[in-house]
């Protein structure tokens, strides 16, 4: 059995980021890109994809985890994030056995300590059969 993990790393992300994730994604909507329209919205501010908040995530993942590949996620995003808001990614997981699959709890906090990301996913050890 291996040891528990427990890491934490910290995250922000611009406006920039947001236009140019809207730019690869294809998702221009206006909450995301357009800080006029937005501060008419419930959120006030243009507020980050969940899916740029996963790409953060992931990349956390592939530095911490070198050798394993994301086999599965399941994610959800309870509360928005905003540009230049600080961010802290953490990640958990329990003992597991060393060369199989590792489930790991992860979560991406704002400053007053509520989630903008929660979930988990299967990191399997990268075998270099698998894309």
């Amino acid at each position: 059995m291996s040891t528990p993990i427990h890491f934490e790393e910290p995250a922000r992300l611009s406006q920039q980021d947001f236009n140019q994730f809207a730019d690869l994604s294809g998702d221009h909507n206006p909450i995301h890109v357009d800080p006029d329209y937005s501060s008419g919205t419930r959120f006030g501010a243009t507020v980050s994809h969940g899916m740029l908040l996963f790409t953060k995530l992931r990349g956390c993942l592939h530095r911490h985890f070198p050798k394993h590949r994301l086999a599965e996620q399941q994610l959800m995003f309870p509360a928005p994030a905003y540009a230049e808001e600080n961010l802290v990614i953490q990640v958990d997981s329990a003992p597991t056995q060393d060369k199989g699959p590792l489930s790991v709890a992860t979560r991406i906090l704002k400053a007053d300590g509520s989630a903008c990301l929660e979930g988990r996913c299967i990191l399997e050890p990268d075998t270099g059969n698998a894309p």
